[in-house]
């Protein structure tokens, strides 16, 4: 039964592309005929004409960092209802979400998401979203160094954490200041090999492990190991997988090297399904292994939190559940052994390594062009781009000095608040335009429903107001959302 289930998501994801898509391509109103940002604008940098197949790969590894990975493990340990988010919010939010701002992008010449939100929501809008934009992505550079470089520490134990960080800091400033077919779209077919091997061989090896595919199929079981509350949590807790602002950031970056419009919704639509594919791939594994023992022992390190450590015979073994919660990253090794042995794994992890540093090199390559286009500094000269490359990864360096929790914390939520202001001005765009914009106006009441109440209810937030309060809370601003833009819809 588990097995079926987790065939009837993954298919339903792909009629999601076949069918779905198709939908949202033709409510938009696509203009085939249009020319594109890198034939009007080719300099050489950032608007480089490159083959559909290269962009896809490109934007999928873009999007698809940590998140699909630690998320979907994460938001697993809520129960089998995590399934059922990633597909239909991949399919009626985040895949419809990356592929109108994509078009929305093109259409106004590769503008940037701030540049985009400030035409449809106004001045004030721009300036927060451009705001949110800079922050998501400098926190986004941070975390995506610190992730990778511990799980390439435990590869390769030689090389401290630190000198990790050293080394994937620098390939990301490389990546962010030169011509993007230069670095970018040379190494990105290796990443995405690696890539490729991890969540098919995965998905291949879970039917012939000695665990049962699936154990528990009940949508209503509940059995976080904190007891948090599945609303609204788990809808934060998957972002990336289901629906992430931080994808709209990245699409204008791959808009500018698209060739031809009709390639939009296998490139944007098609990278989200495929995200989610990874994601469910991860969930189903998180929950096969769930109640599985693991060769570790959970010990308090110098500051009382629990950590995993190899046992020693006679030690309590912890759960594949207890790992998840206290350090993904083991979690994520643990499971690849479990199921590849141990060259499968090491190359499974090295994938699992790819997914954060290809969008960690992206997420700065693109906030310097936010702030070059809010600045209006060309960037044709090295120079110029070096002016502004130089202070933001001096930021990163700062921003990393901080507890490594506040920052996922604080990231998790900016994501989601950044994916609703982005829906909000498809909605706004779609109307103006006389298209049907229920297609995404009711993922935007959703998702602002969710990052209202998570602000509200979630235990790290300072307020930490009921859960009853704070969903209410969050349905009046969502009704109050709808009814401003239906008040300026009729004026």
């Amino acid at each position: 039964m588990g097995l079926l289930l987790f065939f009837i998501c993954a298919l339903v994801l792909i009629m999601g592309y076949v069918v779905y898509g198709r939908i949202a391509e033709r409510i938009y109103g696509v203009d085939f005929k249009m020319l594109m940002p890198c034939k009007l604008k080719a300099d050489g940098v950032d608007y480089v004409e490159m083959p559909t197949w290269k962009i896809f790969l490109i934007q999928l590894l873009n999007i698809a960092g940590l998140g699909p990975v630690f998320g979907a493990l994460a938001g697993c340990l809520f129960g089998p209802v995590a399934l059922l988010w990633i597909v239909l919010g991949c399919v009626f939010a985040g895949a419809v979400h990356d592929f109108l701002a994509a078009l929305m992008s093109a259409g106004e010449g590769g503008a940037n998401l701030p540049e985009l939100v400030q035409r449809n929501l106004g001045k004030g809008a721009g300036y927060i979203m451009r705001g949110l934009c800079v922050l998501l992505m400098l926190l986004v550079g941070v975390v995506f160094t610190s992730g990778p470089a511990g799980m390439l520490h435990a590869l390769v134990s030689s090389l401290s954490v630190t000198t990790w960080c050293v080394i994937i800091l620098l390939y990301y400033f490389f990546a962010t200041v030169l011509p993007i077919d230069v670095i970018i779209g040379r190494l990105y077919p290796i990443f995405g090999a690696l890539f490729i091997f991890m969540a098919v061989g995965l998905a291949v090896a879970l039917p012939f492990s000695e665990h049962e595919v699936l154990p528990v199929v009940n949508f209503t079981s509940h059995f976080h190991p904190q007891n948090l509350s599945v609303w609204p949590m788990i809808f934060v807790t998957i972002a990336c997988g289901a629906i992430s602002g931080f994808h709209a950031t990245q699409s204008p970056m791959m808009v500018r090297c698209l060739p031809d419009v009709r390639r939009a919704r296998p490139v944007f639509y098609g990278a989200m399904i495929a995200e989610g594919l990874v994601a469910l791939i991860w969930a189903t594994v998180g929950l096969t292994l769930r109640d599985v023992l693991t060769d570790y022992t959970m010990v308090s390190n110098e500051a009382g939190k629990l950590v995993p450590q190899l046992a020693e015979s006679g030690q309590p073994l912890a759960t594949f559940a207890q790992l998840t919660l206290s350090s993904p990253a083991t979690a994520v090794s643990h499971a690849c052994t479990e199921l590849l042995g141990p060259i499968g794994a090491a190359l499974a992890v090295l994938g699992v390594v790819v997914l954060p540093i290809t969008s960690g090199d992206t997420a700065m390559r693109c906030c310097r062009l936010m702030l070059a286009d809010a600045l209006h500094i060309e960037q044709k000269n090295s120079l110029r781009r070096l002016l502004i490359a130089v202070p933001l990864f001096a930021c990163v360096i700062i921003i990393s000095q901080v507890d490594f929790s506040i920052i996922w914390r604080y990231f998790g939520w900016a994501n989601q608040t950044l994916a609703c202001f982005t829906l909000w001005s498809i909605v706004v765009y779609l109307r103006h335009r006389h298209r049907f914009h229920w297609i995404v106006t009711i993922p935007a009441l959703f998702m602002t429903t969710v990052c209202t109440s998570f602000l509200l209810y979630a235990p790290e937030c300072i307020i930490a107001l009921p859960m009853q309060v704070a969903t209410w809370s969050g349905l009046c601003v969502s009704a109050l959302c709808l009814l401003l833009f239906l008040w300026r819809a009729r004026s």
